[in-house]
């Protein structure tokens, strides 16, 4: 690897040997009291999973929709305090952690308070939609001593650490080619199109926009039972589409396998050719990456799902000596021809994704003050990779990264690369 990324890793050792005499150590039969921010479709499945863990004490729950807020509470057995306001789930001094399942926008200022009021944090996946934010979420962890775990649960999951470990160990040969996908065939109406309406009974719409661009509020944005691919990640606005909803994931696992490498090189095309609803992002991408060594895609489509290995998304490594690809579904490595490697099958443990694994390591951490398997400086990295992706798509522009600036070459790209912040708002570190 570059000397800077190096560099950049003594740096964050450093911190955390730091973090590890300054924080606060949970004795081991104390139980640890945590805050969940945002109680929605994912935050209720980290609620429930919390619930779970023997050493946590959920006891406070916080949702912008008071339905949510109320089931939250129902769900701790009205063990937990319920708000519609995350600002005082931070200022509650009795809590050592907060979990962040919030829409996309708000993950890096939240987890960024969450450090200066002295809480771990496991927030999740994307950790942010902007460069910037991305690195003041580092700094902030750096700075305030604090655990912060990244929702990137792939990596936790003991079937992608041995399909990572095959990689590394040579099995599959030299890799020289990478590739991440996502393959459907949706109904060409999509999610559908949905009207602005007022906000829903109980719902604080100023309070959920918070400091991305305050739009007109509308269902589409929501997650309806009806329909579940109505989502605000399919929109500028709030999120990144399917590179920081999906793409991060994949990509995740390819600089896993090489020691957490930045792309060199970034470019992309991808358009709305297929589905006819109200998304702003693509419903066709592919976005193109140089690695130091060799060369990773993304691509995603809704109008086919005809795709390697059957499977309707997935990460590849081609090697010289065999192929390996993993999901979560398993992995398998499929030899090349006269190679002489055997072929190998795994499956993972039943019933996890790997979020109960990153849970337990979450657990341990903020007790023990140790790294944390998906640290935020590795959720950084791989958000930022989708970010630069985005950003090649939206510029129309090769973009060129510079890791020991964390910048790119190609000033008039940055403004699809950072993000500006709605007034009051303002990321402080």
């Amino acid at each position: 690897m570059p000397q800077p990324r190096r560099d950049f890793i003594r740096t964050a050792s450093a911190a955390l040997t730091t973090s590890f005499l300054a924080g606060r150590s949970k004795g081991a039969n104390e139980r640890i009291r945590l805050g969940v921010i945002g109680t929605g479709n994912r935050g209720s499945h980290h609620l429930r999973l919390a619930l779970k863990q023997p050493d946590i004490e959920v006891a406070a729950v916080c949702d912008v929709y008071q339905p949510r807020v109320d089931s939250a509470v129902e769900a701790t057995h009205g063990r937990a305090r319920g708000t519609r306001d995350f600002r005082e789930v931070l200022a509650d001094k009795s809590l050592d952690a907060v979990c962040i399942a919030t829409p996309c926008h708000w993950h890096a200022y939240m987890a960024v308070e969450a450090c200066k009021a002295g809480k771990d944090v496991y927030v999740e996946k994307p950790v942010c939609l902007g460069i910037d934010e991305g690195r003041k979420m580092v700094e902030a962890a750096r700075k305030y001593h604090r655990i912060v775990q990244a929702g990137l649960q792939q990596r936790a999951a003991p079937h992608f650490q041995k399909a990572v470990e095959l990689v590394r160990s040579g099995a599959a040969g030299k890799v020289t080619f990478c590739r991440t996908w996502n393959y459907a065939n949706l109904r060409e109406e999509g999610m559908g199109k949905f009207p602005d309406e007022d906000p829903l009974p109980g719902l604080d719409w100023e309070m959920w926009v918070g400091p991305a661009p305050k739009l007109p509020f509308s269902r589409k944005y929501w997650f309806l039972n009806e329909r579940p691919d109505a989502r605000f990640s399919y929109f500028w606005a709030y999120g990144g589409g399917m590179a920081t909803d999906w793409a991060v994931h994949l990509l995740d696992i390819v600089q896993m396998a090489f020691d957490e490498a930045m792309p060199r090189a970034v470019t992309a095309l991808g358009g709305k050719f297929w589905l006819k609803d109200d998304r702003d992002t693509t419903d066709t991408l592919q976005i193109s990456y140089e690695y130091p060594g060799f060369l990773a895609a993304y691509e995603n489509r809704w109008g086919n799902a005809q795709s390697m290995f059957g499977e309707a998304y997935g990460t590849i490594f081609h090697g010289s000596k065999a192929t390996l690809m993993v999901n979560r579904g398993g992995y398998r490595l499929v030899p090349e021809a006269g190679s002489g490697v055997a072929a190998v099958e795994g499956k993972p443990e039943p019933g996890d994704d790997g979020t109960m694994a990153l849970w337990r390591n979450f657990v341990e951490c903020v007790r023990t003050r140790r790294k944390p398997v998906c640290d935020i400086e590795i959720g950084y990295r791989s958000t930022a990779s989708c970010i630069l992706g985005n950003g090649a798509l939206l510029s129309k522009m090769r973009l060129d990264w510079d890791d020991q600036a964390q910048t790119v070459a190609q000033k008039a790209a940055l403004k699809h690369l950072n993000r500006e912040y709605r007034k009051p708002w303002k990321l402080v570190v």
